[in-house]
């Protein structure tokens, strides 16, 4: 891979791969000189629901909620990218430089959950992007979704890898009243060596690790997803971002094992190349024994975690960090009992 594109500051991926719906793909070829990195662009996505569906028994939610589409974070490894080939577009360059902006999501969800026949539920915020990427700052579409889900009192969990969360304390709290509320901090890495290439645009390991903290001592119960752990890259790192997020008051934690799937699988492995070249194949040979020989292993029950030797020891290492930091496996279950209509005398229980 001598003619590996060169990375580019600021981005996880180097180059838009194939998409792999279109019969028409253009490859990237080496030129004399690097092209800059191109800036994000921002689009109106003109949804008209805003809730997506899953039946998945790997995914503890069955609703979500996707304020955007694509995401800035830029994560090399993110399993999401593939989902921008729907679109017409790349999952390399393309995910993390050309948004989707659902401007009237809180709207779609006021009117969704109004209708009659919404069963309160919890929400996932979110499936396929991150609900705290930057541009959420300026935005705030999360914020206003939160707001309705706090006037309706539904309950929402939300999972991000950005301290801007610390925003809407607020919102969250009240949630957290009605027991409508759990916060997911994705810590990859405390390495801030590894992360400004593994996940360009996201907080540091440790400024999520402070939102962890405040969350939970403001009352909005939260733990700590490290993910993915990456064989022959973070794994060590384990024990420590456990121990770390028991300390500041975690109240669940759990993991993944990388996967990838698609366009990933090039992406992932460009990225190897260009950062970690004498890594690279030790690191994509631990990822094949734990998914069956492949890069990726789509199956139900495996997806997640993946199999065999690297798994069963990757499972011993956290279990054991968890156990020692003292915090619990499983999330806290969420309440629908107070889930209302403002304005009616809908009351569900």
């Amino acid at each position: 891979m001598a003619d590996s594109p060169a990375a580019l500051h600021g981005r996880g991926a180097a180059f838009n791969p194939e998409n792999r719906f279109t019969r028409i793909g253009v490859e990237w070829q080496p030129q004399e000189e690097d092209a800059p990195a191109p800036a994000t662009q921002f689009f109106e996505d003109d949804s008209q629901s805003i809730i997506s569906r899953n039946d998945s028994p790997d995914i503890p939610y069955e609703a979500s909620v996707n304020p955007y589409r694509g995401c800035e974070h830029g994560c090399i490894y993110c399993y999401a990218r593939p989902y921008h080939e729907y679109l017409g577009l790349s999952a390399g360059l393309d995910f993390e430089t050309k948004i989707f902006v659902k401007l009237r999501a809180a709207e779609l969800l006021r009117r969704e959950f109004s209708l009659p026949s919404w069963k309160p539920q919890k929400l996932a915020l979110s499936g396929v992007t991150d609900p705290y990427q930057p541009v959420e700052r300026k935005l705030e579409i999360t914020r206003r979704v939160l707001e309705v889900c706090a006037e309706f009192r539904n309950p929402v969990m939300l999972i991000t890898k950005n301290a801007l969360i610390l925003r809407d304390l607020d919102v969250l709290a009240e949630l957290a009243r009605f027991d409508c509320v759990s916060v997911a901090l994705s810590v990859t890495t405390l390495n801030e060596e590894l992360r400004p290439l593994l996940e360009p645009r996201t907080s540091t390991g440790l400024k999520r690790l402070e939102a962890l903290a405040r969350l939970n001592k403001a009352g909005v119960p939260a733990g700590v997803m490290v993910a993915p752990i990456i064989p022959g890259l973070n794994e060590t790192e384990v024990p420590e971002i456990v121990a770390r997020a028991g300390t500041a008051g975690a109240r669940f934690a759990g993991f993944t094992v990388l996967r990838l799937p698609h366009a990933v699988g090039p992406l992932f492995t460009q990225w190897l190349e260009s950062h970690y070249p004498a890594r690279r194949e030790k690191i994509l040979k631990r990822i094949r024994e734990a998914r069956g020989g492949e890069l990726n292993d789509s199956r139900f029950g495996k997806r997640m975690k993946g199999e065999g030797f690297t798994v069963r020891a990757v499972e011993r290492m956290f279990e054991l960090a968890r156990r020692r930091a003292g915090i619990g496996q499983r999330r806290l279950e969420l309440s629908v009992a107070h889930f209302r209509v403002p304005g009616t005398t809908r009351l569900m229980f």
